[in-house]
């Protein structure tokens, strides 16, 4: 009786052990399926205002990523009007979800508005400083934009040197200008000549790819 009671506690601990082996192998290739987080968080650039959002680029990224069967998941947080501080505001919210890769692509409207850029600065500073705390690993991504020459060159200047400010304080990966070769080209632009149509989505999205594709190639993560 005794020898029968060995073996069926014998018996219940294989039994155990092989549910735990298969359980662990489970959710090694669950976290190795899991993709990696691209989180895109700017203003109606980014949203991809006047287009539907498979149009803008971010969308138009996700589609150069799957091409290559690289392992990342792309998420447009662009809101459209969305300024240096509303972002500050709303980025604790966004990081609830989890970031790899973090493009920040604000600061547009601020400078369309004629803000005071020291607290713009000041803004897209406390931006980073949150996406460090939180996820001190994840790749920082810096796009800088330009302003129209009609709010002064003093500004003009200013504003640009913000960007570059930014980026070698924090040691980010630098987009100097997003719009690279699109913003001013009318035809690439909607009628009101600040948004990107659906050509210089296309446009944007080739030139930040440009930027993003040694970062996520050299990781060598597939699906």
């Amino acid at each position: 009786m005794f020898l029968i009671y060995l073996r069926t506690i014998e018996k219940c601990f294989i039994w155990i052990v092989g549910l735990l082996i298969i359980l662990q192998n489970f959710m090694g290739v669950q976290a190795q399926q899991s993709p990696e987080k691209i989180l895109f968080f700017g203003d109606s650039i980014t949203a991809g205002y006047g287009l539907n959002p498979d149009k803008a680029f971010p969308a138009l990224i996700q589609q150069k990523i799957d091409s290559l069967g690289l392992n990342y998941s792309v998420v447009n947080a662009g809101l459209s009007g969305e300024t240096s501080a509303g972002g500050l505001r709303r980025v604790d919210w966004v990081l609830q979800q989890g970031v790899d890769i973090f493009l920040l692509e604000l600061g547009g409207n601020d400078g369309l508005r004629g803000l005071n850029l020291q607290q713009t600065k000041s803004n897209l500073q406390g931006i980073i400083d949150k996406v460090k705390a939180k996820f001190p690993q994840a790749l920082i991504v810096l796009a800088g934009m330009e302003v129209p020459p009609n709010l002064g060159a003093d500004y003009t200047l200013e504003f640009r040197q913000m960007y570059v400010e930014l980026a070698q304080q924090n040691d980010v990966l630098f987009i100097p200008f997003v719009l690279e070769g699109v913003g001013g080209v009318p035809e690439l632009n909607l009628p009101d000549r600040i948004h990107p149509n659906q050509e210089g989505h296309i446009k944007v999205a080739e030139h930040v790819w440009g930027y993003l594709v040694d970062a996520l190639t050299s990781s060598n993560i597939t699906k």
